[in-house]
């Protein structure tokens, strides 16, 4: 399991998303107004325009797994605190979000 996903919270996605092509130096293969998606690698760089909303206050870093749900609930036994329960974003995939004892988050995707 390795983190291959990075989300950021945006305001603009349009404006982000100028700024990323610059650094990233590659077109997004999603730019929609719901969220511009990058590639690099294999790695993916991710703007939500929605982010703010639903309480992300920073980029949140998504670990790609194969059942979200049964991942979150051995988190939640060994100590973590769910921030987002597993929810369809799309496509199928399912994400859910968990925060330690520290207050750091972690993602968690199945694709």
């Amino acid at each position: 399991m390795s983190i291959k996903t990075i989300i950021f919270p945006v305001r603009d996605p349009a404006a982000a998303g100028a700024l990323y092509r610059a650094v990233l130096g590659v077109e997004p293969y999603v730019d929609e107004p719901y969220y511009v998606g990058f590639r690099v690698g294999d790695q993916e760089i991710g703007l939500d325009p929605n982010g703010h909303h639903h309480g992300m206050t920073g980029p949140v870093g998504y670990c790609h797994v194969d059942d979200v749900r049964a991942i979150l609930h051995t988190a939640v036994a060994a100590g973590w605190h769910t921030r987002q329960d597993a929810k369809d974003v799309g496509a199928g995939r399912l994400a859910a979000v968990v925060e330690d004892l520290n207050g750091n988050v972690l993602g968690l995707l199945q694709r």
